[in-house]
């Protein structure tokens, strides 16, 4: 009997996904919770599990469209079943058992075994509008004079080709087909490096993808330079990088915004973290300067709960929060994203090295749950290791507080009545001034500051 999977709801209320990749095809037959596609929210990639054993009869959207939540996403042929209505997303679904979910877009119970993906075959007009690449269409791109450069067409898609799922996203944005890629590389791991340097052969043969070209003015004698030389590349606004695009216009033009700059003598908590490391165990999780700040705020939090608040316009009144859901940035390819380390003012200083360290290690394989990225009481972001010294951090929307961690750097400075080389670092933190006045946040960054300048009796308590 034929059944409908409508795309459910990923997480935390979001209303659509783009369709990154399918990994099945229409005629496919397809196992409980095999993967049948990657789609990409505003916060995370996600790969969607099948929710039937069967046929697949329908793909009712191609690569590159966004899909909104609870449209029609699969057709199934399913054998031996009666034919049901379509599921309302994240519904719970009764049939039985090897023939159906437990949970609708959440694929079944686990069950034995992994299931193989099969062979996709291309689907016509799957692609991006800002781009030309499919397995059965030539490849046209904007060339000089607005000539049109084409070529031949790839051979039809088979497995798709092995990569992470950052980088899969970073070719996307550029426009690059990574089966064009595995085609020269052979059976490898493609790196975003293998991107970059297929990307420059393209340019260097004339068949950049997604590029045009706008003319050079004239010069004094008339001539122009190579049309190259003034190339554009437009990349698709879209998932993270749309998420926090809004959300930073949204927070910037609703919370007033004040940034303090503190620059501290961090020499002591460098000591700290070197007898740490030097006594710790092989397999303990490695204590960081990000590690030791996220201590000092945490206990500069509780003396100082408005920085740990939100504003709630409807209610008229500020929330305090007496817990800290902890939000550390982490640049990725796909965009800026903040997961969160939930109660992490109740973690002793290793085990809040640890959740820093899963965190990095799962939002660099871009496998961030949704419900991770949403609900931070505060946020850290570390531009120091880009070697920068302060900035002018925006708020993520909700909180009250983000700190920004400056480059650590050796230099003169004043010890003890004499000039000694120290390390020092400068503290930046932005405010919502509806919540906090100045005094209060210049004191907060101060208790922080102390933390860092004495840190060892502090960090090691709680």
């Amino acid at each position: 009997m034929k059944q409908e999977f409508l795309l459910p709801d990923l997480g935390e209320g979001l209303t659509e996904a783009e369709i990154v990749q399918w990994l099945v095809a229409e005629g496919d037959t397809v196992t409980l919770n095999q993967t049948l596609a990657e789609v990409e929210t505003a916060k995370a990639i996600v790969e969607l599990p099948s929710p039937h054993a069967g046929l697949i009869t329908t793909l009712h959207a191609a690569a590159g469209d966004v899909v909104l939540v609870g449209a029609p996403l699969v057709g199934f042929e399913i054998e031996g079943q009666e034919a049901l209505e379509p599921e309302a997303p994240a519904a719970v679904a009764e049939v039985e058992e090897g023939s159906g979910p437990n949970l609708v877009g959440y694929g079944a119970a686990p069950s034995s075994g992994r299931p193989q993906r099969r062979a996709r075959r291309a689907r016509a007009g799957s692609v991006a509008a800002t781009t030309a690449v499919v397995a059965d269409v030539d490849v046209r791109v904007a060339a000089p004079h607005d000539d049109i450069a084409v070529v031949p067409a790839p051979p039809v898609r088979g497995e798709r080709p092995r990569s992470t799922p950052p980088v899969r996203a970073y070719a996307k944005g550029l426009g690059v087909d990574l089966v064009l890629v595995a085609a020269e590389l052979g059976d490898r791991v493609i790196t975003r490096a293998d991107v970059d340097a297929y990307r420059e052969r393209l340019v260097q043969r004339g068949a950049g993808v997604a590029t045009e070209t706008i003319p050079a003015p004239a010069s004094a004698a008339g001539a122009r330079r190579p049309a190259g030389e003034r190339a554009t590349t437009r990349i698709p606004v879209r998932g993270v990088r749309k998420h926090t695009a809004e959300a930073m216009v949204r927070s910037a033009f609703t919370a007033p915004h004040v940034t303090t700059f503190h620059t501290v003598d961090v020499t002591a908590t460098s000591e700290l973290i070197a007898s740490l490391r030097a006594s710790a165990k092989p397999d303990a999780p490695r204590i960081g300067v990000l590690t030791v700040v996220a201590k000092a705020v945490c206990l500069a939090l509780a003396a100082f709960p408005g920085l740990n608040a939100r504003w709630d316009g409807d209610a008229g009144e500020i929330v305090q929060q007496h817990f800290v859901d902890l939000g550390i940035a982490a640049a990725t390819d796909r965009g800026l994203i903040v997961p969160i380390i939930r109660d992490a003012e109740r973690m002793p200083l290793g085990e809040l090295a640890a959740a820093v360290a899963e965190l990095t290690r799962t939002a660099r394989g871009g496998k961030t749950p949704p419900a991770d990225l949403a609900g931070g009481t505060f946020s850290l972001t570390n531009i120091g290791v880009f070697g920068i010294d302060a900035g002018t951090p925006i708020l993520p929307p909700g909180q009250t507080g983000i700190l920004a961690l400056g480059a650590v750097r050796r230099l003169p400075w004043e010890y003890k009545g004499e000039i000694a080389l120290r390390d020092i670092m400068t503290l930046s933190l932005s405010f919502d001034h509806r919540i906090v006045d100045g005094a209060e946040g210049a004191q907060f960054l101060k208790a922080v500051a102390d933390v860092l300048q004495e840190p060892g009796r502090a960090m090691l308590l709680g």
